[in-house]
C-alpha cells in the first residue's frame, strides 16, 4: 500500500506563490509516475501536472503551463508543484496522485493511490 500525505496550501493573495509537498510511504516510490491534480466547488478533478519517476515524462495541463512546476525528490520520496503568479481561479483542493505503470498519465482513473489533498485559496 502507498501512503500519500500532501501539505503547503494555505490563503494567499493574487500573484503570490506557494510549493505544495506530498510525501509518499509504503510501497517503492521511485518506479511510480505522480502527478497534481485539483477539484474547485462544484467542477470535476482537474489534471494539473504528471511527472515520471526518471523525469522521462513531464507533463502539464493548461491552466499550469508557464506558472506551475513539478518536481520530485527521490531520495526523499517527496513530489513537489511549485505554484507561482497564482490567481483566484486557481483556488481548489489540490490531490498528488501515485500511478504504477510510471507513464505518467493526464487521466485521474489511471492512479490508483490518492493523497488526502490540501486546499489552496487564492484571493483577488
Amino acid at each position: 500500500q502507498v501512503q500519500l500525505v500532501e501539505s503547503g496550501g494555505g490563503l494567499v493573495q493574487a500573484g503570490d506563490s506557494l510549493r505544495l509537498s506530498c510525501a509518499a510511504s509504503g510501497r517503492t516510490f521511485n518506479s511510480f509516475a505522480m502527478g497534481w491534480f485539483r477539484q474547485a466547488p462544484g467542477k470535476e478533478r482537474e489534471f494539473v501536472a504528471s511527472l515520471s519517476w526518471s523525469y522521462g515524462n513531464i507533463y502539464y495541463g493548461s491552466s499550469a503551463k508557464g506558472r506551475f512546476t513539478i518536481s520530485r525528490d527521490n531520495a526523499k520520496n517527496t513530489v513537489y508543484l511549485q505554484m507561482n503568479s497564482l490567481k483566484p481561479e486557481d483556488t481548489a483542493v489540490y490531490y498528488c496522485a501515485a500511478e504504477e505503470t510510471g507513464l505518467a498519465p493526464r487521466s485521474d482513473k489511471m492512479y490508483e493511490h490518492w493523497g488526502q489533498g490540501t486546499q489552496v485559496t487564492v484571493s483577488s
